[in-house]
């Protein structure tokens, strides 16, 4: 009888365990799993399902595939009489060269085994002096200029062709293709300088500062790397409570290295005799033809009034990091740049009592993923299908496989999801385009695949990965990128998804962080993975609450990175790059230069983004546009969902990205619009009333 009653006792408590337990649809539950099975007993398909790559060996044979085909379609393309064909010809040229080149810069940096690295890497290296051949190729570039200079054919062209056509002569141009031989050979040595320089610059942005160790005081030496006799300061440390150790980290680590600023100056020098050479007053007018901005007056416009706007509210932010700062008992007790990230985030922490670890439990990857999963369906039509990969087609144990389905067109395409921190894998969270969409001569849609990667905590023991809210939020963020991949239906891969103007290609991904702070969306799916309790309603207030705080400092800080960027790239000034960066944070930021203090060869985004970091600030403007005139009243409209898509998501880079915007706001904004729309998220809420 006891050994009964202890049974039914047992089952009682496990009826009580049982009502708490959280059940997951099959897209959370593959995202909560340990891991997924490994089939071990079917044929390695190769990467995407790319059967050459079951080996390394197998980039050289995927290379020479796309060598023959770029031989075949140039020959076509030259030889076909002006008209759409000559478009689509480019097209098909282009979408050979990037299924191979876009897979290879993907594994180059996310696959664990050196081999495949090395191979992709080599490929990247054979495949873009192809196409630097391709760029400088007169008689190909002649077969374009003919269509476009025939008018008549030129009016029976489609828009989308039409801009097709057009964005393939741009990048002729900027390679200097209209020039005389010997312009044209020295447009190529500069394209070839600049790849070094790139690089050059890249890898000393990032190289920490080696210093004696006997130049710190001792009791703050073990905050930081040490090597013997030597310190290593690879950061600034901005989020060090100690003040003495960001100050040290930022003095060392930004102290001016005289190699990193001769090569700044000969790329920004060569950017500017390049884009002189091809035709423009300067890089940035090259580099910003065919965004939303178009000129780089624009750009110092937006800029100029967004931090006239902002330039009281950053005082007042600055005054309350000040006072925290005092009561700190600090030696210095004027406000300085290192202390900025630390009393910004400080005053977030106190001011709305957040502790990021209070929010993981809430926020499993399987329930965000679920929230994900709702809200495309719920807009979009669109749900996720969770697939088991083939063996070898993903290049770690952890990658999950989505499928992409539309209620009534199908299969749209695929996401590959490499979201878990593991050795060797870069800390960063960014989206891939492996291939892009585009309408096949068969009539067939060529489906779109795309890779997003991020840095979460792998899932441990019985408990799922847990994210905290900046994790989560990032996550939607790039989900952002990938749903403009997925839902894009452009004729042309060349223009497909994320293939865009750069200050329009965040939009969407912008736009995807304010569903993730409006707590409609996150009630949906926020629940704690053990009980199954929902994540309280004051919890997100408090987190959105959190995010105005110092809101305006942080974007004033970004105001003077976008200045900065848009200085270097105009007209040569008869300064230093130092010079330059000192009047410049005098203007647009608000806290003093630091002497001997070198920032500049630290803004690895120079590379990247140059004459473009202003891009940021306008897709978040755009964004907030788009949430507040469309999503705020009701996030899950799908009306407004669709409207969404036909508008902006549907046509990648293959319309004026300010078309796009018109076409969702009803009206073509203006940079007054774009800077009120920043202004109004720093005062006010972005919840519904």
């Amino acid at each position: 009888m006891l050994a009964y009653a202890r049974f039914v006792n047992l089952l009682n408590q496990s009826k009580i365990h049982i009502r708490h337990v959280t059940t997951w649809s099959p897209v959370g539950a593959a995202f909560n799993a340990q891991q997924r099975k490994v089939d071990i007993f079917h044929k390695n398909v190769g990467l995407f399902g790319v059967p050459e790559l079951s080996t390394p060996s197998g980039f050289q044979v995927a290379k020479n595939r796309v060598l023959k085909e770029t031989e075949f379609l140039v020959n076509e393309a030259c030889t076909n009489s002006p008209g759409a064909l000559t478009v689509e010809t480019f097209d098909k040229l282009s979408n050979s060269l990037c299924q191979v080149a876009d897979l290879a810069d993907f594994i180059k940096v996310a696959h664990p085994h050196a081999g495949f690295r090395e191979a992709a890497e080599r490929t990247c290296i054979d495949i873009g002096t192809v196409v630097e051949k391709l760029n400088t190729n007169v008689d190909l570039c002649q077969s374009l200029k003919n269509l476009l200079d025939d008018k008549d054919v030129l009016a029976t062209l489609d828009p989308e062709t039409r801009r097709v056509a057009e964005l393939f002569m741009f990048d002729f141009e900027i390679s200097g293709i209209h020039l005389d031989e010997e312009k044209r050979k020295k447009a190529v040595a500069l394209n070839v300088k600049l790849l070094d320089l790139n690089n050059e610059f890249l890898m000393g942005s990032h190289t920490p500062t080696q210093i004696d160790k006997r130049v710190l005081p001792e009791h703050i030496r073990h905050c930081f790397s040490i090597d013997g006799n030597y310190i290593q300061i690879g950061s600034l440390h901005a989020d060090s409570p100690d003040e003495l150790v960001r100050e040290a980290a930022y003095k060392i680590f930004l102290y001016p290295n005289s190699n990193q600023l001769l090569c700044l100056g000969e790329l920004l020098a060569c950017r500017h005799e390049l884009a002189n050479l091809v035709g423009y007053e300067s890089f940035a007018h090259r580099a910003l033809k065919g965004t939303m901005a178009k000129t780089p007056e624009t750009v110092m416009k937006f800029l100029k009034l967004l931090s006239e706007k902002l330039w009281d509210r950053t005082a007042r932010d600055f005054r309350m990091m000040s006072e925290m700062k005092k009561k700190t008992h600090s030696r210095n007790r004027e406000l300085m740049p290192w202390d900025h990230p630390y009393f910004s985030s400080a005053i977030r922490s106190e001011r709305s009592n957040i502790e990021p670890g209070q929010y993981s439990p809430y926020l499993s990857l399987g329930a965000c993923m679920e929230g994900l999963n709702h809200l495309f369906t719920q807009l979009f039509q669109v749900s996720f299908q969770a697939q088991e990969p083939k063996p070898g087609e993903v290049w770690s144990d952890d990658v999950r496989k989505l499928a992409v389905v539309h209620e009534t067109e199908g299969l749209l395409g695929y996401i590959y999801c490499d979201f878990f921190r593991r050795l060797d894998k870069p800390h960063q969270d960014c989206h891939f385009t492996i291939r892009g969409g585009r309408l096949k001569e068969d009539g067939e849609y060529q489906l779109p695949v795309v890779v997003l990667m991020l840095s979460l905590p792998p899932p441990s023991g019985n408990t799922p990965s847990l994210l905290t809210p900046g994790m989560m939020e990032n996550l939607f963020h790039e989900m952002g990128h990938a749903m403009h991949s997925m839902l894009g239906r452009t004729r042309y891969q060349h223009v497909t998804g994320t293939r865009c103007a750069t200050d329009f290609a965040e939009v969407p991904s912008i736009l995807m962080e304010f569903f993730a702070n409006d707590y409609r969306v996150v009630s949906q799916f926020a629940r704690h993975y053990q009980t199954g309790e929902p994540l309280p309603e004051s919890m997100i207030s408090r987190l959105c609450e959190s995010k105005r705080l110092c809101g305006a400092a942080d974007t004033q800080l970004q105001v003077f990175y976008a200045a900065l960027d848009q200085v270097y790239h105009g007209k040569p000034q008869n300064k230093t790059t130092t010079d330059i960066l000192r009047d410049i944070q005098e203007k647009f930021y608000g806290l003093p230069y630091v002497p001997n203090t070198a920032w500049h060869l630290r803004f690895s985004h120079l590379v990247g983004y140059g004459a473009k970091y202003y891009s940021y600030l306008m897709s978040r403007a755009v964004a907030s546009m788009v949430w507040r005139q469309c999503f705020l009243r009701d996030p899950f409209n799908r009306d407004m969902g669709e409207r969404y898509r036909r508008e902006m998501l549907a046509h990648g880079g293959g319309k004026e990205p300010i078309l796009m915007v018109k076409g969702m706001l009803q009206k073509s904004p203006t940079v007054e619009d774009f800077v009120d729309a920043l202004v109004l998220d720093i005062d006010s809420d972005s919840s519904p009333a």
